[in-house]
């Protein structure tokens, strides 16, 4: 029997998380056109992208299940200029043995909630045209289909499409921003 999406707690990540988010981060580097990194990162990488992450008030989440990491989401910056302070794009990796489990179903929501909470305003996602999974994930929380990225990518012997997606967060445009609601650079 399988276990249920309800078995599941998110979490913030801590550094002790950081060994199991190498292990599913590798796996989908070696066997996914999401990701188009060819090499796994090092234990350092994730610890300091982590450190940073938090420090500019950036969720960075697990997902655990009887006690091991089965999952991990965490929120970036869209871009570094100041004027885009106010948008973030997520990443969302499942460890391949609790893929279409409702890892991404417990994680998503809380990554929005965490980022809005922040006072972000919009939430950006790249999604591999081919990850049906993610497209109705991400389209079930309110995402919309705003573009296509034609042959973006080439991995695997193939190019890839990537779908880009969109979300407001809190009140998204319908008001301004406080002005001190986020340093200038959350680099």
């Amino acid at each position: 029997m399988l276990d249920q999406p309800s078995e599941i707690s998110v979490r913030p990540s801590t550094e002790e998380d950081v060994p199991a988010m190498l292990s599913i981060y590798a796996y989908h580097v070696q066997h996914g056109v999401g990701d188009y990194v060819t090499e796994p990162l090092h234990p350092e990488d994730i610890k300091r992208r982590r450190k940073s992450m938090l420090k500019h008030r950036l969720p960075h989440l697990v997902a655990e299940r009887g006690g091991a990491i089965i999952g991990y989401a965490y929120a970036v910056p869209f871009r570094k200029r100041p004027a885009y302070r106010y948008a973030v794009k997520h990443s969302i990796y499942v460890h391949k043995d609790h893929l279409r489990m409702g890892v991404g179903r417990q994680l998503l929501p809380a990554l929005i909630e965490a980022c809005a909470g922040a006072g972000y305003r919009q939430i950006i996602s790249y999604v591999d045209a081919e990850n049906t999974a993610s497209l109705l994930l991400h389209d079930s929380f309110g995402f919309e289909r705003i573009g296509v990225l034609k042959s973006i990518g080439f991995k695997f012997g193939k190019w890839t499409d990537t779908v880009l997606m969109q979300r407001a967060l809190g009140e998204g445009d319908a008001s301004l921003p406080l002005a001190l609601a986020l340093p200038a650079d959350p680099r």
